[in-house]
């Protein structure tokens, strides 16, 4: 599965604002203020094995997963196929000490997630990122771009790759205004239709 890409589909030390780097998972939550205040996210990293891990990535793969079948089948993914794709497609790899599993908070309330793993000593790859329903349009994809750069830079990494689908137009949106560009396809996968790159620094 990619970024925020398929499932069935499918294609972090500090506060997210200055983005310098990802918390550690016990850091506590900034202040609550207004909704639309970068103060109001942080994100931190966390084990991708811990049960609430498990949930939100279970959350990213029926969001992404609906979607797809709704697009081509007019129906929503069943549990037997998610639980075929966690199997599938596990998110072991990101974690240490070549990978990163980060965790946003709004105003203290879990709302999202984002995984980092490297390819290669320079590239990282963005995987699985999602912010919960409830919670979209007020800053937390790119609070989560913000700590996903910052980690890929703690991993020595100088560019993040993704690939996601031509449907998840929130997704490649959000994307292109943070400085990612389409690049020529680096992965064959079935539901990747879209590839985009950035160069961070």
């Amino acid at each position: 599965m990619s970024s925020a890409s398929s499932v069935a589909p499918a294609s972090s030390a500090s506060s997210v604002a200055p983005a310098s780097s990802v918390a550690p998972a016990s850091s506590a939550p900034s202040a609550p203020s207004a909704p639309s205040a970068p103060s109001a996210w942080t994100v931190a990293a966390r084990p991708v094995d811990d049960p609430v891990s498990a949930m939100l990535l279970r959350e990213y793969l029926v969001d992404v997963a609906d979607r797809y079948y709704q697009l081509h089948e007019e129906r929503d993914s069943t549990p037997e196929e998610i639980e075929q794709a966690l199997a599938e497609m596990p998110s072991d790899d990101l974690a240490p000490p070549h990978g990163v599993f980060l965790l946003a908070h709004h105003q203290g309330a879990l709302a999202g997630c984002a995984g980092l793993r490297l390819l290669d000593a320079r590239t990282a790859e963005l995987k699985r990122v999602y912010v919960r329903p409830a919670k979209r349009g007020l800053g937390g994809g790119a609070a989560l771009l913000a700590a996903v750069e910052a980690a890929a830079d703690g991993l020595g990494a100088g560019r993040i790759v993704l690939d996601t689908r031509l449907d998840l137009v929130e997704a490649r949106g959000l994307y292109a205004r943070h400085g990612y560009r389409e690049v020529p396809a680096f992965t064959d996968g079935p539901y990747a239709e879209v590839w985009m790159a950035k160069e961070l620094g």
